[in-house]
């Protein structure tokens, strides 16, 4: 299917409608990072030599 076609016909790509729907920006921006950091910090403590 050309881009032409796709234009004409209507259809919106799945990635476009994805990204323009703001609430899941915005679940991503916070959770990606709280999730991150969450781990991170799992990491540190198993790190932390036992005495």
């Amino acid at each position: 299917m050309s881009d032409q076609d796709q234009a004409d016909s209507g259809e919106v790509p799945m990635m476009q409608k994805l990204l323009d729907n703001p609430f899941l920006l915005l679940f991503l921006g916070v959770a990606s990072p709280a999730l991150l950091y969450l781990v991170w910090g799992l990491a540190e403590i198993f790190t932390i030599p036992v005495r």
